[in-house]
């Protein structure tokens, strides 16, 4: 039993010796060497298999020839003992030479098969008694005729000698069958042995090949995926395998630094175009500035409208403009700093900047009573709320409903803004925080939005360790949810966690 087991550890030592010398240089070489390493234990397997058939056929062939042969030499010695006891008993009656001759042949006969037959049973005593009495049987035809008579009973025990060897001759054959039998045992057990450790065998270089198949694949893939994600900052070990993953991760190096270096231009673009566009816009609301003072002169009710409009559209121009900085920034910059904050005061900071829009599209506003203390970065959480805000007045219809809720949790604060109007359509919600995408619904007023509003705001959110999502309102078309997780600040003492934890409780009662 111990020899399968050194079979399989020279063969997993020969395979290890193998592929550290020498790696296939192409994924179609790895497979065909993979292949054919599974299949020669298999091979191995099967031409154990067949010699021990053939062993076994064999025997069973050789063991049937003897079987017959001797089956039928026993009989012939029981039908020439018969002859010639016949022989003998009709010569005592008719005394005719010629019987004489005949019996004396059929005597020497005998004596030949039985010299044959004593090879397969040499220690038998039968065989033996047999012997001595064909001897005596023998000289029977030089007895007188009176003598001869007498000695014709002596047919009998010989007789019996014979029937003892014929039991004997079956005895034989069954035990060799039973020893055959016995070694057929022997070779399935083996068999079956070399089979467990074969198969384990191939087995065990399956999972080998499949591991050095499929760990290049993969750490293609996680490659992909950190390509894909932008989390990929340093570079990344070179992928050891066949030729054509190799060449592959090369190429994926090459989309990488192409990729990097169109992030780059478009950041750059970014921020040249938010400088070159705020400069002649400070220009133009500077000058309207001057016309709304009447510094060149008094203004006409219907000269003040346009101007008035001129302003509104700057102010909006304006914020898309630092919409576009916000998002610039954020794609560079992705930390932040807790602090203790009143959402209360920043959400009355951020609805005090939309007042003469609200006030103009007559929309009613309400919102949760202060103080409510949280840990919470105060350009993030002040991006989001401007953002969803500016946001519900932009697609809010006019005198329609405005409602900031908060609800503070031990583990999270929700915060939510909802407003009345036409909801969001199902199909633009999936890609509703992508940058730059514009929904179906079409923004009120004469300067048409970014589309990066929302994606400022959910990376924003994401730069908290929280999430922006939209809800279902029973009461309102759109609702907006943040939840942003407790955060505790380096700085904080016992006493400060002690204090955020009671106006916490406070804000809940």
């Amino acid at each position: 039993m111990a020899t399968p087991f050194t079979h399989l550890h020279r063969l997993l030592a020969m395979t290890t010796a193998v592929t550290r010398r020498w790696r296939p240089r192409s994924l179609l070489q790895l497979v065909l060497l993979a292949f054919l390493m599974v299949m020669l234990p298999l091979a191995v397997l099967m031409f154990q298999a067949g010699q021990a058939l053939s062993e076994l056929s064999r025997l069973a062939d050789i063991s049937a020839r003897q079987a017959v042969e001797e089956t039928r030499r026993a009989r012939n010695l029981g039908a020439l003992a018969l002859e010639m006891e016949r022989g003998a008993r009709q010569y005592a009656v008719v005394e005719e030479a010629s019987l004489l001759e005949i019996y004396a042949e059929r005597v020497r006969e005998f004596r030949q098969l039985l010299a044959q037959h004593a090879l397969m049973l040499p220690d038998d005593p039968d065989v033996q008694a047999l012997r001595e009495q064909v001897d005596e049987l023998a000289r029977l035809p030089e007895l007188p005729m009176e003598a001869f008579r007498q000695r014709l009973d002596d047919f009998l025990p010989f007789a019996r000698h014979i029937e003892a060897m014929r039991q004997a001759t079956g005895a034989r054959i069954d035990a060799r069958i039973d020893e055959i039998r016995v070694r057929a045992e022997v070779v399935q057990t083996r068999l079956w042995w070399q089979t467990a450790a074969l198969v384990s065998a191939s087995l065990l270089l399956m999972l080998l090949f499949t591991r050095l198949i499929i760990r290049p694949v993969r750490q293609l893939e996680r490659r992909i995926l950190g390509i894909g994600s932008g989390a990929q900052t340093g570079p990344t070990p070179a992928i050891q395998g066949p030729a054509e993953l190799v060449s592959l991760d090369e190429r994926l190096d090459w989309l990488a630094s192409r990729l990097s270096e169109l992030e780059e231009q478009k950041q750059q673009f970014l921020r040249h175009m938010s400088h070159e566009l705020k400069t002649p816009l400070a220009s133009v609301r500077e000058g309207s500035s001057l016309l709304a003072d009447g510094v060149a002169g008094e203004l006409t009710p219907r000269q003040r409208e346009i101007l008035d409009l001129i302003d509104v559209s700057g102010g909006e121009l304006q914020q898309l403009i630092e919409q576009l900085l916000d998002y610039n920034l954020l794609q560079h910059q992705q930390r932040f700093t807790p602090e203790r904050l009143d959402i209360a005061t920043i959400v009355k900071e951020v609805l005090a900047k939309h007042r003469l829009a609200l006030l103009q599209k007559e929309m009613a506003v309400s919102c949760f009573d202060g103080p409510l203390v949280w840990q919470a970065d105060r350009t993030a959480i002040s991006r989001v709320l401007d953002n969803l805000i500016s946001n519900a007045v932009a697609y809010g219809e006019d005198g329609g409903e405005l409602e900031v809720r908060a609800h503070p949790r031990h583990d999270r604060l929700v915060v939510e803004v909802a407003n009345s109007g036409e909801p969001i359509p199902p199909e633009d919600r999936p890609r509703l925080f992508e940058p730059f995408y514009q929904g179906r619904v079409r923004r009120k007023g004469a300067l048409k939005g970014s589309g990066i509003g929302l994606s400022v705001a959910a990376d924003c959110a994401r730069l908290q360790h929280g999430r922006l999502e939209l809800v279902d309102d029973p009461r309102l078309a759109v609702c907006f949810r943040l939840t942003l997780p407790r955060q505790v600040a380096v700085s904080d003492t016992p006493d400060e966690k002690r204090a955020s934890a009671i106006e916490g409780a406070d804000a809940r009662s």
